[in-house]
């Protein structure tokens, strides 16, 4: 039996405000429509397609997704629109367009010819409020196999583009829907579009911003908690560091922090993250028990075990931690929304991703603190940047649990993982020092992602790293490559860099880095890094391969 959920008064306060509920139909892009949703300052919640709630009295719009499937597929998803059709007002983007067409009477077939990519609408109802504000002239992006060829009586089309007649229609009271995806970057006034939906069509009080979010949930800990106090293991990354200066600020000293040092960090990783850590006043026990995990790891080669090595470990060592802090009433996580988001596969399963309470021990008792478990990444960065945190630290990027460990192919030893660590400062430190300049899509991407930078000449300037969502370094330790230093042959191992760019995580693509920056890396890495004599860049994307490779 896991440790008692306790869901704080928060949640009750949150389902009592105004929302947009986004129904999911199994598209790769329904959690960018929820974060452009709550980009303007407005709640909303995701939910799977056949989930719609009993009491929907705080809904005050409803948005359907697009899907993996076409509306005639047998497999298909679908819903009895008439739960709230005709009482809320309505967005279907894609398949939800289309769905919404061939449900009540139109008609939806194969298009001569996948739909994919830009776009541009020519014929647009500018009168119309969801389209108010618009060029006439707009680019948007299209991603369907099927077109809609008629829409239902009492519907009319208020845009096309040259090759998609129903670009967008509506019935002209309470239903809008467009085929092409508003929340991607590509769609240039995407943003403008639902802002029409949810803020002059559905009446969003636009409430929900990083400042009232605070303000509500430290009064709601300090009502909940009390005097108890509260463990909380850190990681160094974005979440947890996040919800950690948050409980400080409601209940201080009550708050004990755990970090722990498996031996697996980025170079100089724990004693600069427990520098950091002191200088924001949290209360931080730091643990080094990399002799441990090396003892427990040395011969395993299989990615799965090494895992689960390390996380059986972690929770030993937290547990024997947390065991000397009495009185202990609450455990918190940095657990945010996307890790309690249902997903659906083309299967029709809901999935649950993994949630942070996994791994606990059946004995600790404790109750469960999530301060941040209703916002998204960049919402938990706002949040941050709200609490005074300083830049570097909400700007780190992803790291996985494992540490090096999942990025060093076969056995882990503590020279490999050394090997390792300056490959990666090296590389680290390069993103973060090379500037670039930044225009159109790209500087819009960077922008709405959070990363402060000043808008001159229609151009930003930023680091690499601050471009890309995650990068990192992998040492091929199974693999030798013969080289020349100097007058001797070397036979060394090769490193593979990787840097790609995302929203989500769900899909990325490798990251296009400038040749000068590369060679200047490649060149430090081979010359100063003992045990290496090659790099290379990885081009894969997601899918097919993951990020990690392990």
């Amino acid at each position: 039996m896991l440790p008692v959920i306790h869901y704080f008064n928060i949640s009750i306060l949150i389902k009592m405000q105004q929302k947009i509920l986004i129904l999911d139909f199994g598209s790769q892009t329904t959690q960018l429509i929820g974060r452009r949703v709550r980009e303007l300052d407005t709640f909303c919640e995701i939910l799977p397609y056949n989930k719609y709630p009993e009491n929907d009295n705080d809904v005050i719009g409803v948005i359907l997704s697009g899907s993996p499937y076409s509306v005639h597929d047998p497999e298909a998803f679908q819903i009895d629109l008439s739960r709230f059709m005709g009482r809320l007002p309505v967005l279907g983007i894609c398949y939800g367009a289309q769905f919404i067409s061939h449900s009540l009477g139109g008609k939806v077939e194969k298009a001569d010819s996948r739909e994919y990519g830009r776009a541009h609408l020519k014929t647009i109802d500018t009168e119309n409020p969801l389209f108010r504000g618009f060029d006439n002239d707009s680019q948007v992006w299209m991603s369907h196999g099927d077109t809609i060829t008629a829409i239902p009586d009492g519907f009319r089309c208020i845009a096309s583009t040259p090759d998609v007649r129903y670009a967008s229609y509506t019935n002209g009271k309470d239903v809008w829907a467009v085929q092409f995806h508003p929340e991607v970057f590509h769609t240039v006034q995407g943003t403008q579009l639902l802002r029409n939906f949810v803020v002059d069509i559905c009446g969003s009080k636009q409430d929900w911003s990083a400042a009232s979010f605070v303000d509500t949930t430290v009064a709601e800990l300090k009502k909940e908690i009390g005097d108890d106090r509260v463990i909380l293991g850190l990681s160094g990354g974005v979440d947890s560091s996040v919800a950690a200066v948050l409980l400080n600020r409601a209940i201080g000293r009550n708050l004990t922090c755990i970090f722990v040092d498996h031996g697996m960090l980025r170079k100089n990783e724990f004693r600069d993250v427990m520098h950091d850590y002191e200088c924001l006043g949290l209360n931080v026990i730091g643990v080094d028990a990399s002799a441990k995990f090396f003892a427990d790891l040395e011969g395993v080669t299989d990615p799965e075990q090494k895992r689960k090595i390390i996380g059986r470990d972690f929770v030993e060592v937290f547990n024997a931690e947390a065991k000397k802090i009495s009185g202990a009433k609450w455990l918190a996580q940095g657990t945010i929304y996307p890790d309690r988001i249902e997903s659906l596969n083309i299967t029709g399963k809901v999935i649950k991703s993994h949630h942070n309470v996994g791994g606990l021990p059946k004995e600790m008792h404790l109750q469960l603190c999530e301060p941040l478990k209703w916002l998204f990444k960049d919402e938990v960065r706002r949040v941050g940047r709200q609490l005074g945190m300083p830049e570097h630290l909400i700007t780190r990027h992803p790291f996985p649990g494992p540490g090096l460990a999942v990025r060093i192919l076969g056995d882990i030893t503590p020279e490999k993982v050394r090997i390792l660590q300056d490959a990666d400062d090296i590389y680290i430190r390069g993103l973060r020092n090379y500037k670039v300049k930044l225009s159109g899509d790209e500087a819009r991407k960077v922008l709405a992602a959070g990363v402060p930078a000043q808008m001159n000449d229609g151009e930003i300037e930023v680091s690499l790293y601050d471009q890309v969502w995650q990068a990192g370094t992998v040492l091929l330790s199974t693999v030798r490559s013969v080289g020349v230093m100097g007058d001797e042959r070397t036979y060394e191992h090769p490193v593979a860099l990787r840097a790609v760019t995302s929203t989500d995580a769900m899909t990325a693509d490798w990251a296009h880095l400038p040749y000068d920056f590369m060679a200047r890396v490649s060149n430090e890495i081979i010359n100063k890094v003992r045990g290496v004599n090659r790099v290379c860049y990885d081009i894969s994307s997601k899918p097919p391969s993951t990020i990690e490779w392990e």
